[in-house]
């Protein structure tokens, strides 16, 4: 049982090198679902794999034994590797636990203020100029959803780069890009592996929209020209928004810019293993979680009389 819960602790560390892989491999729209499934099943069979570990120590202790109606004594190896094992289970998971907490209240402060901001302007469609000396552009989801620019990134751009990054931003909204990133975001708090997963997923997301935006412009040199600009003027300020609100000028640019003034080459083969490596590194990881919950929730009933060993 304890080696199979080790597994999905042990397997995020192999994922992030697959990742980079699928980014440089696949298309961004499938290498964005790629990454979030995997991050998603990864940070969920780390934390089966932890809990488990937490609940076998604590069913060690009398008190919880006799709470959790234990006939016999829970069998599990050696005292001297389960309740050190469970007590690091016990403080990974209170210290995710925290971090995610205050990340969460960080982000929907930062969200309410946003959406407070936006909805005291004009808008113009679904498009939402603050007037602003720092440049800055955001796709801001919500209910209706928005395109904020401020006045500083409408004057550091032409006419044509403001509408292929208004497209960029479109596409972010359309997308459903914020969904993405907040799982990347409660996955990175599950597993120190996963926080590269979750830059992996925002690049995933920009070229995602990098890609949309070069199509409704019809100008993949234009929407390079556009995000470039717009990385150079807002390198230096960003307005207050919280991080699932996707921005032009977020991730590597010069990577980004690069993918596209690069040449539209067929699909490599080698792509469809690409993404099965990153598939059977989750699977792998989700399979020895499940074996591991089962073997022990199968202990529990022996112990508690209702199995046979």
């Amino acid at each position: 049982m304890i080696a199979s819960l080790l597994v999905p602790l042990l397997l995020p560390f192999a994922a992030p090198p697959s990742a980079r892989r699928a980014l440089a491999r696949l298309d961004p729209v499938t290498a964005l679902w790629a990454l979030t499934a995997s991050a998603l099943v990864l940070a969920g069979a780390c934390v089966a794999a932890l809990g488990a570990l937490v609940l076998t120590g604590l069913l060690r202790v009398p008190l919880f034994a006799t709470l959790g109606e234990l006939v016999h004594p829970l069998r599990t190896p050696s005292d001297l590797l389960i309740l050190p094992a469970a007590s690091l289970a016990t403080g990974a998971l209170a210290v995710g636990a925290w971090a995610l907490g205050r990340s969460a209240v960080r982000q929907v402060g930062a969200f309410r203020a946003a959406r407070t901001q936006a909805e005291a302007r004009p808008a113009v469609g679904d498009l939402c100029v603050i007037d602003s000396p720092h440049p800055d552009a955001y796709a801001l989801p919500g209910r209706p959803q928005r395109i904020v620019v401020t006045t500083g990134m409408l004057r550091s751009l032409g006419p044509a780069e403001r509408e292929a990054l208004f497209a960029h931003e479109r596409a972010h909204n359309r997308g459903g890009h914020h969904y993405f990133l907040a799982a990347a975001e409660i996955a990175a708090h599950c597993h120190p592996a996963l926080r590269g997963l979750r830059t992996d997923i925002r690049f995933a997301a920009e070229r995602a929209a990098d890609e949309a935006a070069a199509g409704a412009v019809g100008d993949r040199h234009l929407t390079a020209r556009a995000i470039a600009r717009a990385a150079l003027a807002g390198h230096a300020s960003r307005s207050a928004r919280p991080d699932f609100a996707s921005g032009a000028t977020a991730g590597p640019v010069p990577q980004r810019v690069a993918a596209l003034l690069a040449p539209v080459g067929r699909p490599a083969p080698a792509r469809r293993w690409t993404a099965l490596l990153l598939a059977v590194c989750a699977l792998l990881s989700a399979g020895a979680a499940t074996a591991g919950v089962l073997t022990f929730h199968h202990e529990v009933e022996v112990a508690q009389g209702e199995e046979s060993p």
